[in-house]
């Protein structure tokens, strides 16, 4: 099925591997103009004559891989490939709604609960999603033999743990009612340690690194989001939610994933102590480099084992020489409803964590960057613009159609917060002004576009992306998950999202909806934004910026 392009794809991958830029050479140093090395640097322009050949099936196609795919197939050199079909997809559009379907996927849950998230909020929509967890864990304590349901929750150890009332106080009653039942993991990033550990203050300590992987599953239905487990993700804070239905093996997946990340983890006591399992290394006092090592082994044994289940289930399906199972006798059977129909949408679960040396989200995104063809159009989405310097040099020298959406000032989630953070939206004006200027300089100003979301009341979560290929009123692929893009995403946090390629009219019919909601709300930038008095930035702020702007 592959052909050539896994040849191609690996000679991309090892060059991404050599340069640690997917092939793009990193930024040069400033000289008097603050953009003058985009307008020096002719490998920019020249960067699509330059990049690697797109990968793309130049050998006969198997005649039983469906042909939708073939563009695409190259990211199951990486991760496992699950075909399903686009009838399981559904997206959904607003807080509320994803709100109301964890209640409704709680109380329905017979066999596991599994969440990760940045941090559970301690207002009384979070509270009553813990009703919901220990009313459901209720109804299996009391059923005939052993309870069945498991609860698996993964946090981050630092934003869990802020103030008095937090994340860890809201589920220890669930761990004293239900010690057999529950587990809480808080992952603790081995980057903070030390001295460090002891002077950064709460708050200014989560700028270090995160267990950011927003993953909601109940038996075998999956959410994937950006969203945290707090009140504005229920009410006014937009974001991305997608629920995979009756997806067995993708739910195993990320059990196994959450489960990974919660073995290296601390554990959380009934007594609101923590520690870690036995004969774990410990994230910050035990040896960073063997903890990492552990983590990173854990990690790529689940995606690994993954990967080859999924590769002899395609085989098995569409690849077996045994008599009886053509193309025909597998069509007989699907008729007579032996087999599963034919997928028609395949998921390709992406992992960034490069405090363990995984980088395989960053790949994959670099490539679909680096290869999509001129005419393609990508919608990319994130409520934090700071690109990081590989993404932008990609953006700004190859092919595609760009139209990139932001939160405006007003709907950024710090705006009109205290102290040093209430500058933060105002050094993302700065950042997106650098870049703009870094267009129009190109005079890209036409083929790269940025867009702002303005809502009043609400505020801007939602990132990812759409790609459109050249001709086509609809996408085919969409990233869907946590990652902003940004420095964090690649280098600091751990994240995770999913590559969904379809090729059902109806399914990209609701992603372009999707597409098309998020971007009704935006106004195009131009010159004279940067003109008006709110998106003006202090001195200071533009002096810090580029010290700090690797921490948000």
């Amino acid at each position: 099925c592959h052909g050539q392009a896994d040849v191609c794809v690996m000679g991309i991958i090892q060059k991404w591997l050599v340069t640690g830029t997917g092939g793009t050479t990193s930024a040069l140093p400033d000289t008097e103009c603050p953009h003058s090395h985009f307008l020096q640097s002719s490998w920019l322009l020249l960067a699509p004559l330059l990049t690697p050949p797109v990968p793309v099936i130049t050998a006969p196609p198997c005649s039983l891989c469906p042909e939708g795919a073939h563009r695409f197939q190259w990211i199951r050199n990486l991760v496992p490939e699950f075909g399903i079909s686009s009838s399981h997809v559904k997206v959904l559009s607003s807080p509320a709604e994803f709100y109301e379907l964890l209640k409704v996927q709680i109380k329905a849950a017979k066999r596991r609960v599994v969440m990760a998230s940045l941090y559970l909020g301690t207002g009384l929509l979070e509270q009553e999603l813990v009703y919901c967890l220990e009313e459901t864990l209720e109804k299996s304590l009391q059923a005939k033999g052993s309870p069945d349901l498991r609860v698996s929750i993964l946090l981050d150890y630092t934003r869990g743990s802020r103030g008095r009332k937090n994340s860890r106080t809201m589920l220890i009653p669930l761990l004293q009612r239900f010690p057999e039942q529950v587990r809480v993991s808080l992952f603790h990033t081995p980057n903070l340690r030390g001295l460090l550990r002891l002077l950064i203050p709460e708050r200014f300590n989560e700028t270090i690194g995160l267990q950011h992987i927003k993953v909601y599953l109940f038996d075998d239905n999956v959410i994937l989001s950006g969203a945290n487990l707090s009140d504005l993700y229920f009410t006014n804070r937009q974001d991305r939610y997608v629920l995979l239905r009756d997806s067995p093996e993708i739910a195993d997946f990320f059990t196994e994933l959450v489960d990974a990340i919660g073995d290296v983890s601390l554990q959380l006591q009934q007594d609101n102590t923590v520690q870690m399992m036995e004969g774990m290394v410990h994230p910050y006092q035990g040896d960073k480099v063997a903890y990492c090592e552990i983590a990173n082994r854990r990690v790529m044994e689940v995606i690994n084992s993954a990967r080859t289940r999924q590769e002899l289930l395609h085989a098995k399906t569409f690849h077996s020489n045994q008599p009886g199972n053509s193309l025909l006798s597998q069509q007989g059977s699907q008729a007579s409803g032996n087999l599963k129909p034919e997928p028609d949408t395949w998921i390709y679960p992406l992992i960034q964590m490069k405090p363990f040396g995984i980088q395989i989200d960053e790949m994959v995104t670099e490539t679909l960057l680096t290869e999509a063809e001129r005419d393609a159009r990508i919608y990319l989405t994130t409520g934090y613009f700071n690109l990081t310097q590989a993404y932008m040099d990609l953006i700004l020298g190859t092919r595609a159609e760009y139209r990139i959406l932001l939160a405006s000032p007003e709907v950024n989630g710090f705006f009109g917060a205290k102290g040093v953070a209430g500058a933060i939206p105002a050094a993302y004006v700065y950042i997106e002004h650098q870049f703009y200027s870094e267009v129009c300089c190109l005079q890209q100003q036409e083929r790269v576009q940025l867009q702002e979301y303005s809502r009043p009341g609400w505020t801007f979560h939602a990132k990812g992306l759409w790609l459109y290929l050249a001709g086509s009123d609809l996408p085919c692929l969409t990233l869907i998950g946590s990652p902003n893009f940004g420095y964090r995403s690649v280098h600091r946090d751990l994240e995770a999202q999913v590559a969904i390629v379809t090729e059902n009219k109806a399914l990209q019919q609701q992603l372009h909806q999707e597409q098309e909601q998020l971007y009704l709300c935006s106004g195009v930038v131009s010159t004279s934004t940067f003109e008006q008095p709110s998106r003006y930035v202090k001195l200071w702020v533009k002096l810090v910026t580029p010290l700090i702007k690797n921490f948000f």
